[in-house]
């Protein structure tokens, strides 16, 4: 079944632990990424460790083989269950992250869901958007990667990937919710159909008057759908 994993963006980290046990046994995973991590730090990643939670590191690195490599290496010591790093650093660096990598998953980042064709062509690449991620998640494929970051939209075209690659699909928004900066964005359970491994989902939670439930009926959303 896909797995649902709890955004925890904030800079808050008093908040964050307090959506945490808010939300109680009904979420074990949660992404701490680039905002939740500058503010608290690792710290964040061994409290959620301690509290029985799983825990996706979202930092996207992005550098030389040897700085990525150890940055991912530091990451496995703290116990996070997924980690990311940007497919466009490129075979080298994500061969350097991949066997720094230990026990620990790592997933590439294809193109942000934020992004659609014209940041694309800001940013030099001149190609369709659905190229442009098949391309990246090829290269996260053949570079031994354990799967890929990619919006929900753009899992159609990935169905020839293994089973067992990973299809982690931030972006997601329950029918009726807002889409905020997300620019291609699906509800739990199209996601799920279309071959999600997990998907990630905030604001629609931790925003809502009861995150329980509002991350309860996502579950159900997603067990119905299989």
């Amino acid at each position: 079944m896909t797995k649902l994993i709890v955004a925890l963006d904030t800079n808050n980290h008093l908040w964050a632990r307090q959506m945490v046990e808010k939300l109680g046994s009904a979420v074990g995973f949660y992404k701490v990424g680039l905002e939740l991590f500058t503010a608290a730090g690792p710290e964040m990643v061994r409290w959620l460790k301690s509290s029985g939670k799983k825990v996706f590191l979202d930092l996207k690195f992005h550098d030389i083989p040897t700085t990525a490599g150890r940055a991912v290496a530091a990451a496995a010591v703290l116990d996070a269950d997924l980690c990311t790093v940007h497919v466009a650093g490129g075979r080298e660096m994500l061969q350097a992250c991949r066997d720094s990598a230990g026990h620990m998953k790592l997933l590439g980042v294809t193109v942000l869901t934020s992004s659609d064709e014209n940041t694309l062509r800001e940013c030099g690449i001149d190609r369709p958007l659905g190229q442009q991620v098949q391309q990246l998640a090829d290269l996260a494929r053949s570079s031994r990667l354990d799967g890929i970051i990619c919006a929900a939209s753009d899992l159609g075209q990935l169905k020839g990937l293994p089973a067992n690659f990973l299809r982690v699909t931030p972006g997601i928004r329950p029918a009726g919710s807002v889409a905020n900066d997300q620019r291609r964005v699906m509800t739990p359970a199209q996601a799920s159909a279309s071959g999600a491994t997990h998907i990630v989902v905030g604001r629609p939670i931790t925003a809502a008057s009861d995150p329980q439930a509002a991350a309860q009926t996502i579950i159900n959303e997603l067990e119905e759908s299989q």
